[in-house]
């Protein structure tokens, strides 16, 4: 732990059932009245866009779209969505959906206002000014984007997911309303779930962990595990939905000032060479990469057993992190994650090339509690064939 700590987080957060419709007040707040919303094609079929246009444009607002965003987005729909914006002058963004549409809504805002091309942003501190003002609404319990000043965009060139890191990347304020979330499938639920449990896992076993991020991670942990069963059971259980939405926030605030660690190191080739889904990557990659990590701090593994509800009142330090692992092996099994990187289409003569982009995210392996050299992600990836 550091002797320093420094927290950040987004200014405004509003939360809770029904909130979407705070979106008209906060937009007045910026003296915004000439709007862009980025989200993607399945949001807009859902329905969720034309309600949100409806409550916009009843108080006079000018509203247009921009639809385009895919999952894992190349860093060229940023230049594309900068465009739009440009375009019809909007004075500000609206980011709604899961990570894809936040993350292309807060690197856009930024590069209308920055004349880089975005390939410049990547890194930490490469965003010379503030963006243009933005909102996000997360749909998903899953990134805790709305909360992050991280972004992160595929390169499909250099065939990995690439972070932009800048405090120009908050929002203004962001809102977060559970009934956004009802009736999310059960597999997308489970997908972005994990992925929420997993930021609150890395955030608290890294080299980085202070006091704050701590207690944000131990209460995300909690709500996640606690309820993301009942959630992919009963997509409109709304209580569920809300616990999930309020842990993945908690987990974005953690990570965002701890940093997550080497299980989304390992997410980020496999993501952008097999296009598999973020929270399916990491979920896959959760197991081996934290019995790798476990000599590094196996106090904190060792806590987390009881976050998940295990007894571990006769257990030494070493059995109740076995006791961790277990729980969120069973948690997996639950929610019908995908166990082996072959179904994806992974071979092994795949792995030397994957490994090599896992040693490229320096950024996590520095976060991460013991140290990785090229063998053991050689290693950790072909125990999960």
């Amino acid at each position: 732990m550091n002797g320093i700590n420094v927290f950040q987080t987004t200014g405004r957060i509003i939360f809770g059932n029904g909130s979407a419709a705070h979106l008209p007040g906060e937009l007045g707040r910026l003296n915004a009245k000439k709007l862009m919303i980025i989200t993607d094609p399945g949001l807009l079929e859902s329905g969720i866009i034309a309600r949100i246009e409806k409550i916009l444009e009843a108080q006079d607002f000018e509203v247009h779209l921009f639809t385009e965003v895919q999952p894992d987005p190349r860093y060229e729909i940023v230049e594309k969505a900068a465009d739009q914006v440009k375009s019809v002058q909007a004075d500000a963004i609206v980011g709604i959906g899961g990570g894809s549409p936040l993350d292309i809504a807060k690197v856009a805002a930024a590069r209308v206002t920055n004349d880089e091309p975005v390939d410049n942003f990547f890194g930490i501190d490469l965003i010379a000014k503030p963006g243009l003002p933005t909102i996000l609404m997360p749909t998903t319990a899953g990134t805790g984007s709305e909360v992050t000043p991280i972004a992160i965009l595929s390169d499909e060139k250099e065939k990995l997911k690439k972070g932009i890191i800048s405090p120009h990347l908050f929002p203004r304020s962001c809102i977060l309303d559970p009934e956004l979330t009802l009736g999310l499938p059960a597999q997308v639920t489970a997908a972005t779930g994990m992925d929420a449990l997993i930021h609150a896992v890395e955030a608290y076993t890294s080299r980085n962990a202070n006091s704050f991020s701590d207690l944000l991670a131990e209460e995300a942990m909690c709500l996640v595990y606690d309820n993301i069963r009942k959630a992919y059971a009963d997509g409109d259980n709304i209580e569920a939905r809300s616990n999930m939405l309020k842990g993945s926030l908690l987990a974005g605030m953690a990570f965002a000032n701890a940093g997550v660690t080497a299980v989304h190191a390992f997410a980020y080739p496999i993501g952008a060479e097999f296009h598999i889904p973020h929270g399916m990557a990491n979920s896959i990659m959760l197991l081996p990469v934290m019995k790798f990590n476990l000599l590094g701090n196996m106090g904190k593994f060792a806590a987390m057993a009881e976050f998940f509800g295990e007894n571990t009142d006769s257990l030494n330090t070493r059995q109740a992190a076995g006791k961790a692992m277990d729980a969120l092996e069973s948690l997996s099994l639950d929610l019908n994650i995908p166990q082996h990187l072959s179904e994806f289409g992974v071979k092994k003569e795949d792995v030397p090339a994957l490994a090599e982009g896992v040693m490229k995210v320096t950024r996590l392996l520095a976060n991460n509690p013991r140290k990785l050299l090229l063998q053991d992600a050689k290693n950790i990836y072909e125990s999960v064939l």
